[in-house]
């Protein structure tokens, strides 16, 4: 089976997590579902193509910005209460009628948690082979700049390359090389023990209508392992999936 591989750069960035709102906290790597989405734009896909992802990467520290935070909450405007005010037409369900109303904003600072020189190491399989031309082209050859993670996270592409992958079994332990997003039934607990965090990643949504014409993206989610690069290792005899060019590889 072939892959893509890619050596990727960015200065800062921030791979927010879900639930952190005050305080923009950021993964330590990017999740799943962002790197999928990077590649799905950079090729012009229009509808979902399976594939198998693997993250790896360091930073070298981390820092705090400021970023400007917009709530609305659907209120009515209030003066001395919302900075903005936002008129908006809706039509009443009784009467049939286009009604005019003001929405309120309130407009503020919050904090951003910031990695600093992050260098990462992706590799993408897709299910259908056929399409790792057409990713090695859009990465090689973008449209417009490629980000990951917000969209003013600049990302230097270093390297692009097809790469085999293999399956084999290792003689003598292994240290990680990179911090790694690794799935937790990959390896049985004699193969790779770890006191790391585990993170529950999305990883992609599908369209689920709740009632009538309303619909929700339903994520589906990855459990992994964060493996620490220099401190983590599998244990001799461990089968490890691998480049050709003897980069670990954990795919989900």
């Amino acid at each position: 089976m072939k892959a893509v591989r890619i050596k990727l750069y960015q200065n800062l960035v921030n791979y927010k997590k879900p639930t952190s709102f005050q305080l923009k906290e950021t993964y330590p790597l990017p999740p799943y579902s962002t790197v999928s989405g990077m590649i799905h734009s950079v090729c012009g896909f229009t509808e979902y193509n399976k594939m198998e992802i693997s993250i790896q990467g360091t930073h070298h520290s981390k820092v705090n910005d400021l970023w400007t935070r917009y709530e609305f909450s659907g209120a009515s405007y209030e003066e001395g209460r919302h900075n903005i005010k936002i008129k908006a037409s809706t039509i009443n369900k009784k009467t049939g009628k286009q009604v005019e109303k003001n929405y309120g904003v309130i407009r503020g600072i919050s904090t951003a948690e910031l990695l600093v020189d992050v260098e990462l190491l992706i590799h993408i399989k897709p299910k259908d082979q056929a399409l790792i031309d057409v990713i090695y082209e859009g990465l090689k050859n973008p449209k417009e700049y490629i980000s990951l993670g917000r969209r003013e996270d600049i990302a230097r592409i270093d390297e692009v390359k097809i790469v085999d992958i293999v399956s084999e079994e290792i003689d003598e332990s292994k240290v990680l090389q990179y911090d790694a997003y690794i799935p937790v039934n990959m390896f049985d607990r004699n193969d790779f023990t770890s006191n790391a965090t585990i993170y529950d990643l999305n990883r992609y949504y599908e369209i689920v209508e709740v009632k009538k014409d309303i619909y929700i993206r339903q994520w589906k989610k990855v459990r992994v392992i964060h493996g620490v690069m220099n401190r983590n290792e599998l244990a001799e005899d461990s089968r490890i999936v691998a480049d050709e060019d003897n980069y670990l590889v954990f795919f989900a």
